[in-house]
């Protein structure tokens, strides 16, 4: 499942807390835009990011960085810019 996570990233810090659980990454990306607006922050400065969690776990408890990957295995992952604004 998708979850919404706390990170600062800041590497003393291991576990991470997890914000919310979805079904879908779109639905992911709404609760990260709906925190957004709700923070008045842009998302780099929310510390919140979406990750893809295998196990069984509820919204408030905290994950190892070993138990996410940033993608869902399967899934598409968007690439940079095919072409270049300049020449």
């Amino acid at each position: 499942m998708y979850a919404l996570i706390y990170d600062e990233h800041d590497l003393t810090e291991a576990k991470k807390y997890v914000l919310s659980l979805h079904e879908t990454r779109e639905m992911a990306e709404t609760a990260l835009e709906n925190r957004k607006k709700k923070l008045g922050k842009k998302v780099e400065e929310c510390n919140t990011r979406i990750v893809w969690i295998e196990e069984n776990i509820t919204a408030g408890d905290y994950v190892a960085v070993q138990q996410f990957t940033n993608w869902r295995p399967g899934e598409d992952i968007p690439h940079g810019e095919m072409y270049s604004d300049t020449d």
